[in-house]
Parts: C-alpha cells; structure tokens; sequence
C-alpha cells in the first residue's frame, strides 16, 4: 500500500496525496502557479520563499532538471503541491528528476491531489497557510496550529547575499542590489556588456555612491516591501545621483520611496501570461509574474511618479517612471527564463539611460 501524505489548510480543507520530495513537513503561504513551463526556475526563485506552490499545470517534471538552469543557488521555498510529478522525465538536458532535486534541498511536496480545486480554494479565499502531514489523525491539531501560527516576514534578510561580489562584463558598471534576485537579471546585463557588482539588501546609498557605478538594478525579492524600510532610504539616497531600474520587488521600493502605498493582494499574480499594457505605445506585452503585494495606484497621484504600464486583468500598477529624473521600474519580470521575451526591451531602455547620463554628465563637466 502507498503511503499517504496530507495537504492541510488553515480552513479546515484536506487534500489526501503521495509523498513527493523531502519528509520534512513544513508550514508556508499557499500561492499558485498558472505557468505551462519553467517549473525549475519557479521552484529556484527566491520570492518563493517560505511559500508552498501550487503548479496549475497538471503534469509536473516531464522534462527533468538541470544544473544550469537554477536562478539561485539554493531554492527557498516550503513546498510544493502538483497533480502528477513525472517519474521518467524526458529531455537530453534533464539531469535529475524533481523528486530527487526536491529531496537533495530538504524541499516536501504532494502528489495526485486537485490542484484545480486547490487553486479554485485560493482565488475565491485568498492565500492560506498551509502545512504538509503524513499522519491524517494529526490534521485537526495542525489545523489549529495553522491558525494561531505567525509567517516570518523576513525573507528579504534569508536570501540577500552577505557580502558583495562582481559577475565580469567589460563596458558599463552596474551595481544590483540583492533582495532574492533571479540569475537571469546578471545574465541579462553581462550579455549587454555590464559588469555587474551584487551587493546585499541593506548598502547604503552612502556605499553605493563610493562605488561609481553608471547605474543601480533593483532586484526582485521576496514578502512585503513595508518589511524593508532600510532599501527605501537607499532608494532616497542614489535617486538623481544614479539611474537606476527597479524590478518586481524593487518596483514596489522604488514607489515606496517617493510616498506611494502598497497593499496585499488578494492571491497576486503568479505565472508566465499576464497581459500588460503599455500605456505610452499602447502595446500589450505577455509578462511572467511572481508577486503577492501592489502598489496603490491612488497613493501616486501626488508623487513625481508616473505610471507607465497596468495589467490587463486587474487594473494594478505594472510599470513607473519618475517624471524629471532617471530612473523606472516594473512589476513584472523582463528576465523570466523561460518565458516570454516580450519585454527583453527593457534591459535596452536602462543601457540606453545610463550612457544618455553618462554624456550628460561629460557636457555638465566640460
């Protein structure tokens, strides 16, 4: 006979499943995932952290995983939930199967549950704690566990780097601040030529204008971005100094910055389709998103940012831009590999800005 493994919600509702992954059994924010593809670098990403995925696609693994295509070194987040995880994956660059990976980094999941009705759950209700058992008679003590439990709010400080380090490009100098970014951002830049210095979470604008960079990335990251007052100071500090663009996270802290809200969603945006605007060409771009927080449009009017992108679906923020000074950002991840590469452009505009600054600043010398 199988063994059983139990999702629980906090609710109350029980899924009954098959061990997948590690036996550790954790607690986490439930979220889902509508992407068709790149479950390897959803797993890896660290604004994942601490929450348990729900992968919407109903086969999980069918193309293995990999050494190269992690976009952190060690994945952070509490579990994962899928309908079917393939045991025979199939692919020449397949490595290892998501069981053994998710074993190999003490990460549990489940199998053979509903994740429709799981994501039906989360949509009507919001997100919810979770937590993973392999005794059914332990579920109503969890539940009440579950209730009372309070979520850590301080993933940004888990997965920031502790000290900083340079990825080697041979043309413009990039500072990106490191608040659980994805690899692919670095990437991204090298292959646009900048040499990239990451730098933890908490660098001062003191420490960053030291270093002369030609401009400053802020990068995606996990939790609530009230929870990281030390960025929004940062953020104060280098604006009109140094251009600088802000993604996912660093979106969220750069319109904190300028006196702008946010607020919790009621289940976020979480996948490789969402539809954005582009309200100064008008063009819609399919987006990968992972975000559980937005910024208020109201709380901008009377700032000196101006929106520049709104999703489709729902209406919320998607892109900004400072009206006298360098420096934008999006909600959304233009990095996303795999995903759509509708907004690879982005990464241009920001090369673009720092040399348009860079000759600005030569004429101011001369």
């Amino acid at each position: 006979m199988l063994q059983k493994r139990y999702l629980v919600l906090e609710d109350g509702t029980y899924y009954e499943g098959y061990p997948l992954g590690s036996d550790k059994l954790t607690v986490g924010e439930i979220v889902f995932n509508t992407a068709m593809t790149g479950y390897q670098e959803t797993i890896s990403d660290p604004s994942y952290t601490g929450q348990i995925i729900t992968f919407t696609y109903p086969l999980i693994g069918n193309y293995g995983i990999n050494r190269d295509d992690f976009e952190s070194l060690v994945p952070t987040l509490n579990g994962v939930v899928v309908k079917e995880a393939s045991a025979h994956p199939s692919n020449f660059r397949q490595q290892k199967t998501l069981h053994e990976v998710l074993v190999e980094y003490d990460v549990p999941g489940i199998s053979g549950v509903d994740t429709r009705s799981i994501t039906r759950k989360i949509r009507n209700f919001g997100v919810l704690k979770a937590a993973f058992t392999d005794d059914k008679a332990s579920i109503t003590q969890i539940v009440e566990q579950l209730k009372s439990t309070e979520l850590p709010r301080n993933e940004v400080t888990t997965v920031s780097t502790k000290s900083p380090y340079v990825s080697s490009g041979y043309d413009l100098s990039v500072v990106l601040v490191d608040f659980g970014k994805k690899q692919n951002i670095v990437r991204e830049l090298n292959t646009r030529g900048c040499n990239v210095t990451v730098v933890p979470y908490d660098t001062s604008a003191e420490a960053i204008i030291r270093m002369s960079p030609d401009g400053v990335m802020l990068s995606n990251g996990p939790g609530d971005p009230e929870e990281v007052q030390v960025a929004v100071e940062m953020i104060k500090g280098i604006l009109g100094h140094i251009p600088f663009f802000g993604i996912c996270l660093g979106h969220q802290l750069f319109a904190l910055s300028q006196g702008a809200t946010s607020f919790k969603m009621k289940f976020g945006h979480r996948g490789a389709n969402h539809p954005v605007k582009d309200l100064k060409t008008g063009k819609i771009a399919l987006t990968s998103q992972n975000h559980g927080y937005a910024i208020n449009k109201d709380s901008l009017i009377d700032t000196e940012l101006e929106v520049t992108h709104i999703a489709i679906n729902d209406g919320t923020v998607e892109g900004l831009r400072h009206k006298t000074l360098p420096a934008f950002s999006v909600q959304y991840h233009p990095e996303a590999c795999p995903g759509p590469s509708d907004s690879n452009y982005l990464f241009d505009e920001f090369i673009k800005m720092m040399n348009d600054h860079k000759a600005k600043e030569r004429i101011t010398n001369a």
